[in-house]
This record gives structure tokens, sequence and C-alpha cells, in this order.
């Protein structure tokens, strides 16, 4: 296991086996993205994207709060001279631009998780939220629409009217409600989030890494281009992987009744 690193803006690395945590790290201003903390978690999901060793991402925060969204104080005045743009390297944490993630990630929030937060959160494969975490989308209380995805995907989750019901006011919700609205897996007590997401996290690391990613990928296809589309290179995915390593190793254990040792090839 290595130690945390943090990078410039303020988002820890750690690499655990296979696992590759990412910690935001701005616990004193309740992990509000100022933008060097944007670039900075672009940067660390560029170097999971990129790590032959990392098959799983957790996302999660130092303190006692996920993140209470955006930092506008110190955001505004740059988006309005000259916008934000991803640094070099990077890989877009909620998904609305390229390059965008190919590898799962899971998410534990807790305490307060405004706006980005819960974009991030609906970025994830998995979300796992301590009880009593509060969410809210407070951005048209701000004077902004949500910009991370939410427009998108928290009706696609939810439903319209229970996403533009919290949308279109900024009222917060808790966490049972978005497990009610599916926007969570699961629900557990202060202080388990981060052990059940790492739970999560080391069971997708168990399978077979290319397997994962083609499932993945299929269900992106699926989600951003259409049922027809993703369901017309099943065939394809699946050649790519018959004759791998890891399909005979996922045989041979079934066979010799072990667990399997995927190699991600």
């Amino acid at each position: 296991m290595s130690e945390a690193n943090s990078g410039p803006g303020r988002v820890t690395r750690e690499q655990r086996g296979h696992l590759f945590l990412i910690g935001l790290d701005r616990a004193g201003k309740r992990n509000a993205f100022d933008s060097a903390m944007l670039a900075d978690l672009a940067l660390a999901m560029g170097e999971y994207e990129r790590s032959e060793e990392s098959r799983c991402a957790v996302l999660f925060a130092h303190g006692e709060h996920f993140t209470a969204g955006l930092d506008l104080m110190e955001l505004a005045p740059k988006l309005a001279a000259s916008g934000f743009r991803y640094p070099d390297g990077g890989v877009d944490p909620w998904g609305v631009v390229h390059p965008r993630r190919s590898k799962p990630l899971v998410v534990a929030v807790q305490g307060t998780c405004w706006t980005a937060g819960i974009e991030l959160m609906l970025n994830a494969d998995i979300a796992v939220a301590a009880r009593g975490t509060r969410f809210a989308h407070l951005e048209v209380l701000r004077g902004i629409p949500p910009l991370g995805g939410s427009t998108v995907r928290f009706p696609r989750a939810a439903g319209w009217t229970d996403a533009m019901r919290y949308i279109l006011t900024g009222d917060e919700f808790d966490a049972d409600e978005a497990l009610r609205m599916r926007l969570l897996t699961e629900v557990v007590e202060p202080g388990e989030e981060l052990a059940r997401a790492l739970e999560y996290a080391e069971r997708i690391a168990q399978a077979a890494p290319l397997a994962v990613r083609a499932a993945l990928q299929s269900a992106f296809q699926g989600r951003d281009e259409g049922d027809d589309a993703a369901l017309s290179r099943v065939n394809e995915s699946l050649a790519a992987l018959i004759g791998s390593e890891d399909v005979r190793e996922g045989v041979l254990a079934m066979v010799q009744k072990r667990a399997p040792a995927f190699k991600g090839r």
C-alpha cells in the first residue's frame, strides 16, 4: 500500500493494490472546488485512466463533508473572463466533455454533498452515502444552472418530476430520499461509507479487467448513443476478448473450483 500523496490542487492519490483512491482534501473549505482543485481532480482521474495497475477508483473526501460544490467567489471571475479548460492529461471527472473515463468508479459521500458533488456521484458507477448526508442543487439560487451533467442524469435516474422538484427549487434532500430516487446504490451508517465503497471496488477489481471495461463501454454506448448502437457492437466486443488469457483463466478457475487470478490480458 502506498502513502496518500496530495497534488497541487488538494486532491490526494493512493495506490492500494489494484485500487486507486482519490481524495478531496480541502476540508477547511468543505472541499469546495476552486480552479486548482478542479484541475487536480481531472489530473488524478487521468492518472487512474492510464495506470495499468489500477482496476477501480474510489473517490471520497477527507473531513466531515464531501463537497459544498463550486467555490464561486474564486471561480466566477475566471469563468467570466476565459472559461475553464481541464489541463492536458486530465479526464473530466463529471464526464461532460472528452476525454471521459473508461474504467470503473465508486464514490463515497458524507456530510454536505451539494451541486457538483451530486454530479460527481451521478457520474459514478456505484455510489455509497452515509446516513444523514445532505444533498442540494443550489445552482438556481446562485444564478446558474447545474453544469456537471445533472440536467441529463438526474431525470434519467429519478424521473422527470422528482428531478425537477430539486433542480428547479434548490431544496435540500437527505440520503434516504436520494436512495429512493435511485441516485445512490446504498446508504450506510456514518463513518462506514468509505469502507463500504472499498468493498465494492475490491469486488470489481477481482473481476476480469478487460471484461469490466467492455461491459462499461457497452453501457456507456447504450446511454450516450442509444440501445441499437450498443447492441450492434456486442459481438465485436466478444470477438476481441474470447481469445484472451483472462477468458482461459476464467474457464479454468471454474473447472478447478477456485477463485480466478485475472491479469488483464
